[in-house]
């Protein structure tokens, strides 16, 4: 069979395999990025126990090791594993998980690598429910037992994307750090009992095709193509938080005229508990993005709010709420986009009884300048981009860790991180001075969210008392992936940060 009629769809391979029974199909899923000897090895030994052997790779937009990765696209990775004489199909599985792929195959062996069988995964994660899934239909789950390499530390050694700073970096990383001991981290995070607090934003995003310039005048013309909308602003940190910790309330505003409501809790993970003031008149936050089909460049904003101070009776609802439950969490994260939801009264309760207070103040074109960190005379961490940290010192350049330690000073703040892009991330602590991590991300479709994803990430393990190098190397890893994703059409999660530390650390 050529290697052309061996690669198919999963539509395509239910109907071939349909034609084949009594067969002895055997399944082996995974990423492949680069074939290696251990992969060669892992195919030979299902296919002697199979009658048809099957392989079905990840999708590139659903791989989730790390923010280099994959090192190659799903086409070469496919044309790659066709070549070999053991295998009999393969597929790209265009969904996150196998689960897609096993219930087309419906596989009576399930291959997997021998180190899955020692591997400690949680309940919930998607490889127990794959395993589960093919017992479900009737299957069998085969460990195979050969030697062993790791693409990840072939393409660090050999096929890193990254710059020579980086690689370095990484490699310096890698002498004080492992998986193991950033997992049992993860493990403590898990534990923690969280309150998200900030305004709620509908992202709305409009793709367009440019048209041209209008007829009369300077005006540039587009076509409205399709539309989506998002939960954005503070609901996507509890939703990025969620992927970590076990338990996340989120506080929030909505308005009375279009709330959103159903469509918030529709989109909220199921280990978000979701607490609502609303204010009267007004309407739930929409930011609206028209953006370039092709490119996906964004053209325009237009924003639906209010942002007038909200009337004492609603203030003070919101007031008592944060009395009676702040005392309740281990970690408060706050993220104050400057809209009017958070008045001067509300920051000194959350600064009051908050046991561990984190905080970003956002700069954007909603609040110009008038909304910084100073607004809070206490936390226990801070979260900022390089311009908002410039807009409270009222230094549009200077020495970054000069101000830093100038904000400290004001803040009582015991822990801080700097965002700066590409540049990565600079966090400082008193206990252990600074500590400056480059950027990770390879690939950007959108910015937007990426400094939200690295305060809810972060956050946790700064209530845990990380060093800041540590936070710095977890927040690039949050903000490389957040850059990956558009809009907040998807979360990060423990898997996506433990396969991340995993591929860059071996």
């Amino acid at each position: 069979m050529t290697r052309t009629n061996k690669i198919l769809s999963l539509d395509e391979l239910e109907a071939t395999l349909a034609k084949t029974p009594g067969r002895v199909v055997g399944h082996c899923h995974g990423v492949f990025d680069l074939l290696h000897v251990g992969h060669l090895r892992h195919f030979k030994e299902a296919k002697a126990q199979s009658d048809i052997l099957v392989v079905t790779l990840t999708a590139d937009e659903y791989v989730n090791k790390g923010p280099h990765r994959p090192a190659f696209n799903q086409d070469l990775r496919a044309e790659s594993v066709a070549e070999l004489e053991c295998v009999d199909f393969v597929a790209i599985n265009p969904s996150p998980t196998a689960d897609t792929a096993i219930r087309k195959i419906r596989p009576s062996l399930f291959f997997k690598g021998n180190d899955y069988k020692t591997r400690d995964t949680p309940p919930d994660s998607k490889l127990k429910s794959e395993l589960s899934l093919v017992e479900e239909l009737g299957g069998k789950v085969v460990f195979t037992d050969d030697i062993q390499f790791s693409s990840s530390s072939l393409i660090n050694s050999f096929l890193s994307p990254f710059t020579e700073e980086v690689s370095r970096y990484l490699t310096d990383f890698r002498t004080r750090y492992n998986a193991k001991s950033i997992g049992q981290l993860l493990n403590k995070v898990h534990d923690l009992k969280v309150l998200v607090l900030g305004e709620t934003v509908i992202d709305e995003y409009h793709y367009c095709d440019a048209i041209g310039k209008a007829g009369k005048e300077p005006v540039l013309v587009t076509r409205f193509l399709s539309g989506e909308q998002f939960i954005g602003g503070v609901l996507a940190i509890a939703n990025h938080v969620a992927g970590i910790c076990a338990k996340v309330d989120v506080l929030t505003c909505l308005g009375t005229k279009n709330s959103f409501e159903p469509f918030i809790r529709e989109r909220l993970k199921p280990n978000v508990t979701p607490h609502f003031v609303f204010n009267e008149g007004r309407p739930t936050i929409i930011k609206l993005r028209y953006v370039e089909n092709y490119l996906l460049q964004k053209l325009f904003e237009v924003y639906t709010m209010d942002d007038t101070p909200v009337p004492s009776s609603e203030e003070e609802t919101l007031c008592e709420t944060l009395r009676t439950i702040l005392p309740n969490y281990d970690v408060v994260i706050v993220a104050d986009y400057g809209h009017g939801m958070i008045s001067e009264r509300a920051r000194a309760l959350l600064c009051k009884y908050s046991k561990f207070l984190a905080v970003n103040t956002q700069a954007n074109a909603g609040n110009r300048g008038f909304h910084t960190i100073s607004a809070y005379p206490r936390a226990d961490y801070i979260s900022l981009s390089n311009m908002e940290l410039g807009l409270d010192r009222r230094r549009r350049e200077g020495d970054v860790r000069k101000m830093i330690l100038e904000l400290l000073e004001t803040t009582h703040c015991k822990t801080i991180t700097v965002t700066r892009g590409k540049h990565g991330i600079l966090t400082y602590s008193h206990e252990h001075g600074f500590a400056e991590g480059p950027g990770l991300a390879t690939k950007v479709v959108d910015r937007i969210g990426s400094g939200d994803a690295v305060l809810a990430i972060t956050s946790p393990f700064a209530a845990l008392g990380c060093p800041p190098e540590l936070i710095a190397f977890l927040g690039n890893i949050a903000g490389s992936e957040a850059v990956r994703i558009l809009g907040h059409s998807s979360f990060i999660d423990r898997t996506i940060i433990r396969k991340g530390v995993e591929a860059l650390l071996k």
